[in-house]
């Protein structure tokens, strides 16, 4: 080769190689900590519960830091400003998902609502959970069924509890319910509680979800360090896999068994009925997924939410008092308390909401992804980077909220809390559209247990607020309590 054309190339290639750091310099990134080690970041610094050890480096290094997970740049927002900032200004940036090895497996190549990119796919299944699954009209035609679950747990406690305090665990009791109205929705059968128990089909639908569940609480380090999932660490993928198998099969089971079947009040059904005019937007491959986002997002934040708020009501019994005598009042004890007297119990709704502020059942916002290069609280967000919100530390921000750590529902008496301030159900085009649902499910089921019991803990000492390892941040050890049926608890019927 030419000498001349040699020293060409060279001189081209320093040049690259000189702009490319003069760029790298430019980009003005958050604060991160130190150390950052060699291929796995600041890893190392990872501790359960995460969304606590994120608040601690955000009090220490400031409300916007960024980490490296291996290979993934992470910046964590931890101001209502900030998260203003992101979901205003960047909500279209910020409205990918990144692509984590369990969506592959779990949600169908990353084509449910939760994981898929945003784009036409993710429009069309907004639309269609918006007004097939979550809309007034649909929660309403389901809200029997909810009657009934609500019924059967009320009934259940009473058993031991008729006119003599009785000691009792609320949370089996308030899993079953959560996980019955979500497949009752979904299937329009019930598959826990001591009815169907012994049955092999609901048996085996509760394996399946108990494991499916596990799975998607586990971490994978596999997904940050990409050499892990190359020789598929633990064999997280192939477990995964044979996971998905056992899930779909159980899942297009559901639609055979409607096909086939007598016709039933069901989300599933529903969708069924649409699938003949339009077979391309109502696949079966599009039920599933929605099967699962609602199985995944809707089976355990209800009755982990209801936990906390008993926990919290016993450990300030004025605040029971207070919530009792309104329901007292506003409904008496001739009726028991409907989802449609839900809007006139204006104290229930604040004890509420300052559960949701304290112990929200995602205190980590489901991930986001930039797709394009953008700026947040003034440092730039590179195209790529993994965005968490930290809604735990903003909600506990004592810039934001007076006596933060306390319970206090008065906090939330005649005001309009903005979003970015409160946001158990995320913010953004990307944000839960269960909301609806999950106020009437705990709205209704709080309620009853405060119209139908007395309620006391079941010694002098506080209830222990420690929190427990999982997505949804369930209490460390479940709530023990003790109970007293009131009168009303004669218009239960099962």
């Amino acid at each position: 080769m030419d000498p001349n054309m040699l020293l060409y190339v060279a001189l081209s290639i320093l040049l690259i190689l000189f702009v490319s750091k003069l760029l790298k310099k430019s980009i003005h990134l958050p604060p991160s900590p130190f150390p950052r080690l060699p291929i796995i970041g600041h890893l190392y610094l990872i501790k359960e519960p995460l969304h606590r050890t994120l608040d601690a480096l955000s009090k220490t290094i400031g409300p916007v830091l960024s980490l490296r997970f291996g290979s993934f740049l992470v910046v964590v927002v931890s101001s209502p400003a900030a998260v203003e900032e992101c979901f205003t200004k960047n909500d279209i940036v910020l409205a990918n998902r990144p692509r984590l090895i369990l969506g592959e497996h779990m949600g169908y190549n990353w084509s449910t609502m939760v994981s898929v990119s945003y784009g036409d796919n993710w429009r069309n299944l907004r639309r269609l959970s918006a007004h097939e699954i979550f809309s007034t009209s649909r929660l309403n035609s389901f809200l029997s069924m909810r009657r009934d679950e609500v019924n059967q747990l009320l009934h259940g406690l009473s058993q031991n509890t008729r006119n003599e305090f009785g000691k009792v665990v609320l949370k089996p009791n308030l899993t079953d319910l959560a996980f019955n109205i979500i497949m009752r929705m979904i299937a329009g059968k019930r598959y826990y509680g001591e009815v169907v128990h012994d049955n092999e089909e609901a048996k085996h639908v509760r394996d399946v979800i108990e494991e499916v569940l596990s799975m998607a609480g586990a971490s994978y380090p596999g997904d940050f360090l990409p050499f892990l999932s190359w020789i598929d660490y633990k064999n997280f993928k192939k477990r995964a896999f044979a996971l998905f198998k056992k899930m779909d099969k159980l899942l297009q089971g559901i639609i055979e068994e409607h096909k086939n079947g007598e016709a039933r009040n069901s989300m599933v059904a529903h969708l069924l009925s649409l699938q003949k005019s339009e077979p391309d937007s109502y696949s079966d491959i599009i039920i599933k997924g929605l099967m699962v986002v609602l199985i995944f997002a809707g089976s355990d934040t209800s009755g982990v939410t209801i936990e906390w708020a008993m926990t919290l009501l016993l450990n300030h019994p004025h605040v029971l008092k207070k919530a009792r005598d309104e329901i007292d009042t506003v409904i008496g004890q001739d009726r028991l308390v409907e989802e449609s007297d839900l809007s006139k119990l204006t104290y229930l709704h604040n004890i509420i909401l300052e559960t949701f502020r304290l112990f929200p059942a995602t205190p980590l916002l489901l991930p986001h992804q930039a797709s394009a290069d953008c700026k947040v609280g003034g440092y730039d967000i590179p195209a790529g980077t993994l965005v968490l919100v930290n809604s735990w530390s903003i909600h506990r921000d004592p810039k934001v909220w007076d006596d933060p750590t306390s319970f206090k529902p008065e906090r939330f008496e005649g005001i309009e809390v903005e979003t970015h301030k409160l946001m158990p159900f995320g913010m953004g085009r990307r944000s839960c559209p269960g909301n609806g649902l999950a106020h009437r499910v705990v709205g209704l089921v709080l309620a009853s247990l405060i119209q139908c019991f007395d309620w006391e803990r079941i010694s002098d000492e506080q209830i222990d607020l420690t929190e427990g390892k999982g997505l949804t941040m369930p209490k460390a050890e479940p709530l023990e309590a003790m109970c007293k049926t009131r009168s009303v608890i004669h218009k239960v019927n099962i």
